[in-house]
């Protein structure tokens, strides 16, 4: 038993060197010498009958004559581990980038502007850490829920400055104590007018080490966007979309953003709430936009854009509309008391398109799964 596993090994490891031996000599047989080529070729040739012989002994010998051969023709290079392992991860790494282009595309959800359909990145107060928010659990917690707990303190004693909205990170509001920069969720600072969260005020004097807030932080819904479905159908009302921002009045250049498709090209959208209308219609198809116009648990119904925006707005009041061109789109908030959307800047251009979101990936909650 023992002298069959052997030679069963011997004949795997003869065949491995023969392919090497091969592989050598067919990437270097146009610039190898013609006396190392021989000796190569003679080489495989041994190999090769002593695999047929099934001699152990001489698969053995013949095996090594043929990897010393192959080494002259094709000497290995310095660290031949090193730079497989780099061509490897590079040709992963360029299939990846080619996939995310061409096929699903991931996307992180930073805002309100479309809960409860999907989430952005929100906080809760929270007395303190709870069993699972120890060390390594809340890191196995964070990894499936996507929830965080945290505790913002004071990095320096002095004055609580005013605060200001992140420009960069929605989620965030940003302030000084003692000319250090310091930042809690935005969500405690909307419930600071309730005094239920967020421990500081502007002008209040903090020392070093104060509690400012302290609860959970939750992860925005990560999803993703399919690149190809549009190659092949065009994109429908009340699907939810991923768009550049490029060319559209108002918004920051490069970012993406995502909201649901409402009107589509040619039509003139109006909005009297809670329901939308198209080309002076009611719309009560599909089911998406209609469980929110009928303000089903959890949505309110189409909005008007705020009338205190000292931005400029197309659909501020229920007299306004707008006509979409043969290539544009308008995409709503499905919580529209919270999203910047087309009532502010109207149309998104077809070029501007990115996909449909297809499945939220990331974290594992009750909205994990397909999209609708």
């Amino acid at each position: 038993m023992i002298g069959l596993l052997k030679r069963r090994r011997m004949r795997k490891k003869a065949r491995h060197c023969l392919h090497h031996a091969r592989h050598c000599r067919k990437m270097r047989e146009d610039i190898a010498s013609p006396n190392e080529l021989a000796r190569l070729i003679e080489a495989e040739a041994t190999l090769a009958a002593a695999l047929k012989s099934r001699d152990t002994q001489r698969m053995e010998t013949a095996a090594e004559d043929a990897v010393a051969a192959a080494s002259v023709v094709m000497p290995p290079k310095p660290f031949a581990g090193l730079r497989e392992n780099i061509e490897i991860l590079v040709v992963a790494i360029a299939v990846a980038m080619a996939f995310r282009t061409y096929f699903i595309q991931p996307f992180k959800i930073p805002t309100g502007s479309m809960q409860p359909s999907l989430y952005g990145i929100t906080s809760q107060n929270q007395a303190g850490p709870t069993l699972l928010d120890r060390p390594l659990l809340k890191n196995l917690k964070w990894i499936v829920t996507g929830n965080y707990y945290h505790e913002y303190r004071a990095k320096a004693s002095g004055t609580v400055s005013n605060f200001v909205k992140d420009q960069w990170d929605p989620s965030i509001i940003r302030f000084k104590i003692g000319g250090k920069l310091h930042k809690v969720p935005i969500d405690a600072w909307n419930d600071f007018s309730r005094r239920q969260e967020i421990k500081v005020a502007p002008g209040q004097f903090v020392a070093r080490g104060t509690l400012l807030w302290r609860g959970i932080r939750r992860a925005g819904d990560h999803v993703f966007v399919d690149r190809v479905r549009w190659n092949f159908f065009p994109p429908k009302r009340g699907q939810i979309i991923v768009f550049g921002t490029a060319d559209i009045p108002t918004l920051p250049p490069g970012m993406h953003y995502i909201k649901r498709l409402v009107g589509l090209p040619g039509e003139t959208i109006s909005i009297k709430p809670p329901n939308v209308l198209v080309d002076g219609v009611e719309v009560h198809e599909p089911g998406t936009i209609e469980r929110i116009a009928s303000r089903q648990p959890g949505y309110a119904g189409y909005t008007l854009a705020d009338p205190r925006s000292t931005e400029p707005c197309v659909l501020r009041s229920p007299h306004d509309s707008f006509t979409l061109s043969e290539r544009e789109y308008l995409a709503l908030g499905d919580n529209t008391r919270n999203s910047k959307d087309s009532r502010y800047w109207g149309g998104a251009p077809q070029r501007n398109m990115v996909g449909p979101a297809a499945f939220v990936y990331w974290p594992v909650t009750k909205r994990w799964g397909p999209i609708f």
